[in-house]
């Protein structure tokens, strides 16, 4: 590509980023960097009506969260300043007077009544369309119908009114989307967008079409539900004499519910309990669970999302974020959606929280130990993190899942006390707690020859009593490596737990 690239995420403060919306932020971000280009952030602000307090903020969270940097935004600024449409409102009048000026848009002064009765009247009809277009406009209050003189009684007298491009009668307007090919609409089908709302503010089709032209963006990389738009944007793009300065589109396929009938929606993620926020949000009338919040890692839950309508054509499926970057193309984008599927998600952190440092994870394992008020040393938060590291699914399961290592149980698991309790087992743990009680500081390798001999002196083999044991030690049948985590333990600590479960197990068996 000759020309620098430019792509950008233009998000609406309007509320919790979706997980689609991400999808869309790192597609443009893995493009741009790809082609050594720039990934532009522009907050979408002319909605004041619909403005979330705080949701700015979340974006802006979400992607660093992720690692998708902007180059040029609020925050980082740029050449093209202010990346917020609110600050911009002044750029876009002269492009709606461009317009007016040269009869591709008009003054409309319906009112919200007049409107509805029109498209009642339409609906009453049977009209194929229930729009303001090229047919409707000839009977409603606008400066197409009203005289030059009643047009401007009307705007000195202050009278409420909006600006709509006015669209052709009777053409063809093309596009061709790196997605799904050439798209060919017909004018006919299409309405009288409103291009400036009667507070004065562009709409997001001038807005977004103005900004994109002023900040050189070549490629519109965005969500397959702004398709329909795309012959309005082409349309505006010609209007204002930038015809061949038009960007490349590539819409992007929709995420799905798991079953693949219809979109993804909150209200699947509430039924089904799982997130499809990248962060947990805490609204005034919502509070909504966030993969990070839920103990997905961020490489994870990036790779996982780049896999949700693309992939490389080969068989690996675990990519760094520049690995990603190295291997994007628009052209592996599907044309089809996407099916969302959860388990895939916890699939990919496992494979991430498996191939982590121990450090990371012991980190992470210090945090949660101090949030729950329990001491524990960076050297055993290393060992436990390495003997839960295969085993957990999410990152908070590193203390969930290891309680034992803090705390002695207070519960056994009856299955296995009721099968393995006998005399050879009460044998076998009386004398490995004795033995243990008489030593301290052993390693798991020594702790193992304790249990041999034990087991030599009894006659026995460790498939008769090992599980009894760990139940004792635990609480639990399964777990990581009970000689190591022994060793975590301490044998003084060990020989005190076997020494209370005897006690519970004799308690629980009499009642059996």
């Amino acid at each position: 590509m000759s020309q620098e690239v430019r792509v950008r995420f233009a998000p609406s403060p309007t509320g919790v980023l979706h997980i689609g919306g991400v999808r869309t932020a790192l597609y443009n971000y893995l493009f741009a960097k790809k082609h050594g280009g720039k990934f532009l952030l522009r907050i979408e602000d002319t909605d004041q009506s619909r403005f979330v307090e705080g949701a700015e903020k979340y974006i802006k969270d979400s992607l660093a969260w992720c690692g998708i940097v902007p180059d040029e935004g609020p925050d980082q600024g740029g050449p093209y300043a202010p990346y917020k449409q609110s600050e911009r409102k002044d750029l876009y009048k002269q492009y709606v007077d461009q317009l007016l000026a040269e009869d591709k848009a008009y003054y409309a002064f319906d009112t919200p009544e007049e409107l509805d009765v029109m498209r009642e009247e339409l609906k009453a009809a049977k009209a194929n369309s229930l729009n303001y277009n090229s047919i409707t406009r000839n009977n409603m209050k606008n400066s197409l119908t009203l005289s030059a003189a009643e047009v401007k009684e009307r705007l000195d007298s202050g009278e409420a009114y909006v600006v709509r491009i006015k669209v052709p009668a009777k053409e063809d307007i093309r596009l061709k989307d790196m997605v799904r090919g050439w798209v060919n609409v017909h004018s006919s089908t299409m309405d009288d967008k409103v291009l400036m709302k009667s507070d004065g503010m562009p709409t997001y089709h001038l807005a977004n079409v103005v900004d994109d032209h002023l900040m050189k963006i070549t490629h519109v990389i965005r969500g397959e539900e702004w398709l329909p738009s795309a012959p309005l944007h082409v349309l505006l793009y010609q209007y204002l004499g930038w015809g061949d300065e038009i960007p490349e589109f590539a819409h992007l396929p929709l995420l799905l519910k798991p079953d693949g009938n219809g979109k993804l929606s909150k209200r699947d993620a509430e039924k089904h309990g799982f997130p499809i926020f990248p962060l947990a949000w805490q609204g005034q009338d919502e509070e909504l669970k966030g993969f990070k919040e839920e103990g997905y890692l961020s490489n994870a839950f990036v790779n996982f999302l780049a896999f949700l309508g693309w992939n490389p054509g080969t068989e690996n499926e675990i990519f760094t974020l520049d690995e990603l970057i190295e291997a994007f193309t628009i052209e592996r984008i599907n044309k089809s959606g996407a099916k969302f599927d959860i388990q895939k998600a916890i699939w990919f952190n496992q494979q991430y929280i498996r191939t982590s440092s121990v450090e990371v994870l012991a980190t992470e394992l210090l945090s949660q130990t101090k949030e729950n008020q329990v001491e524990c040393t960076t050297e055993n938060a290393k060992k436990i993190a390495a003997l839960l590291q295969e085993r957990i699914d999410f990152i908070p399961e590193l203390y969930s899942k290891g309680k034992f290592f803090f705390s002695a149980p207070d519960s056994f698991d009856d299955k296995v006390v009721k099968k393995k309790w006998n005399d050879l087992s009460q044998s076998v743990l009386t004398t490995f707690s004795a033995r243990l009680k008489e030593k301290n500081g052993l390693s798991a390798e020594e702790i193992h020859s304790v249990f041999e001999e034990v087991l030599a002196a009894n006659d026995t083999k460790a498939g008769m009593v090992m599980q009894i044991l760990r139940v004792a030690v635990t609480g639990e049948a399964g777990g990581p490596d009970l000689m190591k985590t022994m060793e975590v333990l301490g044998t003084n600590e060990v020989a005190d737990r076997i020494k209370k479960a005897m006690e519970s197990f004799s308690s629980m068996t009499s009642t059996l």
